[in-house]
């Protein structure tokens, strides 16, 4: 089987005839389905990905191949593909086919990308170990005795175990981030705005974002300059210019700053402690400047987080009724017990909770309490996020607590569940870039990652200050 290492070196073997497209897919579906225990798809597009591959064989011979000849990539189940499924691995969506593509699948394959399946995720993507996915749990491929993180899990788990060549997600409060982490892989939340969400199911509008996963910070770089840009179906995407496509190494010292909250936090698992504590020595031998910053909002981020997603997803899933599209409950007598039926058997336990707080939090006599009190200390941690990126070029955090937990561990416990998210939601609330890239193995096997967060639209700076540390 074809070893691949990135998204160059591929391109390169395609041009002298040491593997073809067809080649590639065909065996990525055979390792697909040799890992089928891992869950990590729920489709497979077999006849698009083969026709595909055959169309950017041909063009690779006529040397009018795109940047993503060859490129082999998986999307999570809550990004539209034309004429294929999508359901956000839910059962209300059950066996609903998209009328178009998303922008960000056009772009791609514009660049002669080929589409491999979709993937498993946390319902609408609410959740961080995929345990709430209507079609089973995902397993993470390096022990299957722990959760891939979520809700981008079957999008992780895909690339971490060579069921694809890269991946999207999408990033609502470290759904990419976190099961990066979890796998060993690289994962990206871009700046708010840089990538069009038209055609993603949404969560929280406000907060969504797609972006990669992938095995090195370059390719990382490549995909989100190509997916990139303003787009007129989404208007609340930016003409801000596109980052660059690959990674200009550079003499220049940064500024960095260590959230110091984070690092000491209690809870913090001390392996992860000390895994970035020496990453942060390796940027000062090498001439960096390091410093601890005091984020007195930490124990802010999760509350506000949940107050502000929960109320934003009562209102966008308020579609699915079982009267345009989807399931549609057999036991609703007339129009209310149809909605109610079907809500009530489509959508499962986490989305239920989370559409109730929601409307709770937006309803008119908590309105101000809540909703209103979260928009004003989203202001408040936004302004000290920008506050110190004007002073350091980037932030590190741990990007999780600690390593993958195994399954049914917290599960039980939304709370604690929700704490997993406590180091990623602060740059959904900023709207600013993240990334998360691994910082080496626990003594227990699994990987740990890294977190840096850059200033609105630096993603230059942050995939050259995360190279530093790759």
């Amino acid at each position: 089987m074809y070893a691949f290492k990135n998204i160059k070196q591929l391109q390169e073997d395609l041009q002298t005839g040491k593997t073809n497209c067809v080649t590639l897919v065909n065996e990525t579906i055979k390792n697909i389905e040799s890992q089928k225990h891992l869950n990590a798809y729920l489709e497979v597009f077999t006849q698009t990905a083969i026709k595909q591959a055959e169309l950017v064989n041909q063009k690779i011979l006529n040397k009018t191949a795109g940047k993503l000849a060859g490129v082999i990539i998986a999307l999570k189940d809550n990004i539209c593909y034309k004429n294929h499924k999508v359901s956000a691995s839910s059962k209300i969506l059950n066996g609903f086919e998209s009328l178009y593509s998303a922008t960000v699948v056009e772009k791609l394959l514009k660049e002669d990308a080929i589409i491999i399946g979709r993937c498993n995720c946390d319902e609408f993507a609410m959740g961080s170990s995929n345990e709430n996915s209507a079609y089973g749990n995902v397993q993470n491929s390096l022990n299957t005795k722990y959760v891939p993180g979520g809700s981008s899990g079957g999008s992780a788990v895909a690339v971490a175990a060579n069921l694809c060549h890269l991946a999207l997600g999408s990033d609502t409060g470290g759904s990419i981030r976190q099961p990066a982490s979890f796998t060993g892989t690289v994962g990206v939340k871009p700046t708010y705005g840089r990538v069009s969400r038209y055609g993603l199911i949404a969560y929280a509008s406000s907060f969504d974002q797609i972006g990669p996963i992938t095995k090195n910070i370059q390719d990382a770089a490549l995909i989100t300059s190509i997916i990139s840009g303003k787009d007129e179906m989404d208007n609340t995407t930016s003409s801000a210019n596109v980052s660059n496509e690959t990674i200009t190494a550079s003499s220049k010292k940064f500024k960095i700053a260590y959230l110091k909250d984070c690092v000491e936090a209690e809870g913090l698992d001390p392996e992860v402690k000390q895994a970035v504590l020496a990453k942060i020595n390796y940027l000062k031998e090498n001439g960096h400047t390091v410093e601890a910053v005091d984020f007195p909002y930490l124990d802010y981020l999760v509350p506000t987080y949940y107050v502000l997603t929960t109320a934003e997803a009562s209102s966008n899933l308020a579609r699915f009724s079982g009267i345009h599209y989807g399931y549609r409950s057999n036991d609703g007598k007339d129009l209310e017990s149809t909605y109610k039926k079907t809500r009530s058997q489509g959508f499962g336990k986490e989305v239920k909770r989370r559409i109730m707080l929601g409307t709770f939090v937006l309803s008119a006599g908590y309105y101000d309490a809540y909703y209103n009190k979260g928009q004003k200390v989203r202001r408040i941690i936004q302004n000290k996020t920008f506050e110190l990126l004007k002073t350091y070029d980037a932030l590190i955090t741990p990007s999780t607590p600690g390593t993958a937990f195994e399954f049914g561990k917290n599960s039980a416990d939304p709370i604690k569940m929700y704490l997993e998210d406590i180091f990623t939601v602060q740059a959904n609330i900023a709207g600013v870039p993240a990334i998360s890239i691994p910082s080496g193995i626990h003594s227990n096997g699994l990987p740990m990652g890294i977190q840096l967060m850059c200033n609105y639209f630096e993603e230059d700076k942050l995939f050259e200050i995360a190279s530093l540390i790759e």
